[in-house]
């Protein structure tokens, strides 16, 4: 049994993941800013509601609350999408999804160190819509660079830890039919976190700093 925490885990992927990690055995610390609102009570799942990931507050009392806890794997799997396009850019709303989806994964990342041992993973939850190489429709100017620049947050984590044996990967989730898309996608939240999880549990320090597609194989062009 290893030891997980999941951020965002109170609906949509989520909610899935953390479902799926109970399912198998895992003990999970399942973080989400509201309520529950489609996890169910698992056993071996610490819900840890209220926790607002952009205010430093909330990270140092996570911390203190955490200060013994060995983690196995760090998800970060909480985000933000607000869609714009050129002539309706609202800076507000690019900071806000640049707080949640790029800077809270390195803070986070940063407040919960001391948990993390010689063997841990740090899984991020990025997107496609974040790779320049990939980028052939342009708009949703807020939340692709935000996901951007955690990917970049990433490659400097794996480059940091990989001399403490922690291994750091990036990984899209495909296009899920959740509450942020407005219910519109390709595939359903299980199916995105049961690959999410395949590939979790294959990232080692051989593979760190990749980038992987939930329902595919093969890296993903940065």
């Amino acid at each position: 049994m290893k030891t997980w925490l999941v951020t965002g885990a109170n609906r949509g992927i989520g909610a899935a993941l953390v479902q799926q990690l109970a399912a198998r055995g895992e003990r999970v610390f399942a973080v989400s800013r509201g309520a529950r609102a489609e996890a169910k009570a698992q056993e071996n799942v610490t819900y840890l509601d209220g926790v607002e990931l952009t205010a430093a507050a909330d990270l140092e009392a996570l911390a203190r609350r955490l200060e013994g806890e060995r983690l196995d794997v760090l998800l970060h799997n909480a985000g933000l999408l607000i869609p714009d396009g050129l002539g309706a850019v609202d800076a507000e709303a690019v900071r806000a999804q640049f707080e949640i989806n790029a800077l809270a994964p390195l803070l986070l990342t940063q407040a919960l160190s001391a948990q993390l041992h010689a063997g841990a993973r740090i899984a991020i939850v990025t997107s496609r819509m974040g790779s320049i190489a990939d980028n052939t429709s342009g708009a949703f100017y807020g939340y692709r660079m935000s996901k951007a620049a955690v990917n970049m947050a990433a490659r400097s984590l794996t480059l940091d830890l990989k001399g403490r044996g922690i291994a750091v990967g990036l990984f899209h989730p495909g296009y899920v039919r959740t509450g942020m898309t407005g219910g519109n996608g390709e595939i359903e939240p299980e199916v995105s976190a049961r690959g999410l999880l395949q590939h979790i549990d294959a990232l080692t320090l051989s593979n760190t700093g990749g980038f992987w597609h939930a329902t595919q194989g093969t890296p993903l062009p940065w």
